[in-house]
Order: structure tokens, then C-alpha cells, then sequence
């Protein structure tokens, strides 16, 4: 099912589920645990990201071509960095191109998001799936200049700055995409098509992540995983072209739907 975190008019934040015809059906409990669809409708004022995460680990070079694209060995194992919890941008808001601390090189980066829905620690890779509640559309914005030149050779200053982790529009749980692995992925900036994939070029697939993740250590639900990104990346191109304010960006994944955020410079 298509689930879907909202905002009504009285600022309560809740769950629905989307039908194939887009009614949203209130959702009672929690669905990290029992819930339970209802038959009365709701009318949101606002679509907020699926999720609020525990955490946010990302993977780095984990598709084929944008190992290719960055001309960079594959890696043994997967490559691993964080993103604060507290910068997650719901579906409509900006992204901002970050003026305090300054950065000219955001760039996009569309990518299969995996939420954990059960707690898991050493989980073997034939049991990984078992503990996904679903999965979403993440864009994992990048400021490469912090990311790269200035960050002291850390992914997390240029990964963190606020509205730099898009998501949704809706949470699709497993029994809906029992596949993740052959789902075509895009993403678009002002209509143009830049990167085109399928997560079937993943180096490392969702299974192999979650044991390699839990491995040692507890996974709570609500952890987000980031998949990573194929190729087509602004860095990648030649020349590089970054993100301008007054750009849009929509990812697209099959069988979750697209994600879109406009650009906008921060306001200091």
C-alpha cells in the first residue's frame, strides 16, 4: 500500500493510505507497529515527508555507472556516510542553496530510499527484507564543494545542510514492491531528463546493505537508507552544472511515484 504522512487543517500530523483512485484513507496507530486503515477520507493541507527518520545512512558509488561516471574503483565494501535527521525536506519545499556557509556546487542526486520497520542487529541478507517497511524517493543534495574540497575529507558537511534530504511523496510498503531491484529511476531538473537507471546497476542490492549496516549494530525502525545514486550527476558532467535558484528537481521511481522540490537561495 501507498502510505502517506500529512498535515490537516488543525496542524495535526497524521497517515493515510492512497487508493489507485488518490483518496486518502485515514490511517489509526502506528506504523511502526498495529494500525489499522479507516474508511473515513481526509483532505490534507499539506503532504509531508513519509518520515521523520531515526537516522539517515547513505551509500556512496553503488551504482555501475556512476562508478564509470567519476572514474572510480568499485568498492570492496559499501561506502558509508551520514546525513542529519533534521534537514528532511517534504515534497514541495524548496531546496535551499546554502548562503551562510556558502556553497556554488548543489547538485541533485536521485536515489531509492529503504525505511527499517523492525529493530535489527546481524541480520543475514535472506532475512534483511523482512525488517523493510517500505520503501521512498530521496533526493540526496550535495553541496560538492564542502563535500569535496572543503570538508576535510568528510562527506557530512556537504551532505547536511538544511532541505538537502527530499522525500516522498508516499511510503510503499513491501507487499506492494516486492521487487526493488528492477525499478527504472530518474532524475529531472527543469523537465530535462538527467539521470535515467534502473536499480538493477546497484553494486551492492538492499540486502547486502542491511546485513552489511546491522552488522555489529542496532537498527531502529525509522532508519533510513539511502541506496545511492546512478549516474547523470551534475559533478559528472562535462562541463559540471550545479543547481540555480529557481531550478526544479523531480526524481522519479517506478511504482512509488516522483518527488518534486523547487530551488531557492537561503535567506540570511
Amino acid at each position: 500500500m501507498k502510505l502517506v504522512r500529512y498535515r490537516d487543517s488543525e496542524e495535526n500530523e497524521a497517515y493515510a493510505r492512497q487508493t489507485r483512485d488518490g483518496l486518502l484513507l485515514k490511517i489509526d496507530g502506528d506504523i511502526f507497529g498495529d494500525f489499522q486503515v479507516t474508511n473515513r477520507p481526509v483532505e490534507p493541507v499539506q503532504t509531508l515527508a513519509p518520515i521523520k527518520p531515526r537516522a539517515i545512512l547513505a551509500v556512496g558509488l553503488n551504482y555501475m555507472g556512476h562508478a564509470r561516471e567519476m572514474g572510480s574503483a568499485l568498492p570492496k565494501y559499501p561506502m558509508i556516510f551520514m546525513k542529519l535527521p533534521g534537514i528532511v525536506q517534504n515534497p514541495g519545499g524548496p531546496i535551499l542553496l546554502p548562503r551562510g556557509l556558502r556553497s556554488d556546487k548543489v547538485d541533485y542526486e536521485g536515489e531509492l530510499a529503504v525505511v527499517i520497520g523492525k529493530t535489527c542487529k546481524n541480520v543475514s541478507r535472506d532475512e534483511a527484507l523482512d525488517h523493510v517497511l517500505g520503501f521512498t524517493c530521496a533526493n540526496d543534495v550535495s553541496a560538492r564543494d564542502w563535500q569535496k574540497e572543503w570538508g576535510g575529507g568528510q562527506f557530512c558537511r556537504g551532505k547536511s545542510f538544511d532541505t538537502f534530504c527530499p522525500l516522498g511523496p508516499a511510503l510503499v510498503t513491501t507487499d506492494s514492491l516486492p521487487d526493488p531491484h528492477n525499478l527504472v529511476i530518474r532524475s529531472l531538473v527543469n523537465g530535462e531528463i538527467r539521470q535515467e537507471s534502473a536499480t538493477s546497476d546497484l553494486i551492492f542490492d538492499i540486502p547486502a546493505l542491511i546485513e552489511f549496516l546491522s552488522g555489529s549494530t542496532t537498527l531502529e525502525p525509522g532508519t533510513l537508507i539511502l541506496t545511492g545514486t546512478p549516474s547523470g550527476v551534475g559533478a559528472g558532467r562535462k562541463p559540471p552544472v550545479f543547481l540555480q535558484a529557481g531550478d526544479e528537481v523531480s526524481i522519479e521511481i517506478e511504482g512509488i511515484g516522483k518527488l518534486t522540490n523547487p530551488v531557492e537561495e537561503e535567506k540570511v
